[in-house]
């Protein structure tokens, strides 16, 4: 298989795709939120935000692609796997800089590195992304939006 063969369309409109993306993202949700998973059911979690987020690579805006990789990372916090989470909350917050999303995405990709840097054991950087979090916080205007940052930074690990 060539490497343009790996990146063609699966046989997807793009409509069909972006709701593949959608339905994989909420089932994540779904796993993430079951408060006694079983090895089988964490293994489905990491393979459907990783089957979203390359959904959302062929068909998502720079917001999608960046949201993707924060539920990676989160997934990856949530299994413990400090490494993985690291990598993909700095490729989330790589995509805010480079897509110019809303202040919303920025603070939850600061949130995740929060998140991720608490796993690792590094409390000093897990609180220096927690306050940028913040800081970038200010600036979200939406109320839901503001809601969801917050229930998101009261479960950080401490």
């Amino acid at each position: 298989m060539t490497e343009s063969d790996a990146d063609a369309p699966d046989g997807l409109t793009p409509e069909e795709e972006r709701q593949v993306a959608v339905d994989l993202f909420n089932h994540t949700w779904e796993l993430l939120e079951m408060p006694d998973r079983t090895p089988a059911q964490d293994d489905r979690m990491l393979h459907a935000a990783h089957a979203s987020r390359l959904h959302w690579e062929r068909v998502g805006t720079p917001t999608n692609l960046a949201v993707g990789e924060w539920q990676v990372s989160r997934v990856y916090s949530v299994l413990g796997r400090a490494e993985p989470a690291l990598y993909h909350a700095h490729r989330c917050l790589a995509l805010c800089d480079d897509g110019g999303v809303e202040p919303f995405y920025v603070a939850e990709a600061y949130e995740v590195l929060a998140r991720a840097h608490a796993v690792a054991g590094d409390r000093a950087a897990a609180a220096e992304a927690e306050a940028s979090a913040w800081r970038i916080a200010e600036r979200i205007v939406d109320a839901e939006d503001r809601q969801m940052f917050e229930r998101d930074m009261a479960s950080l690990p401490r």
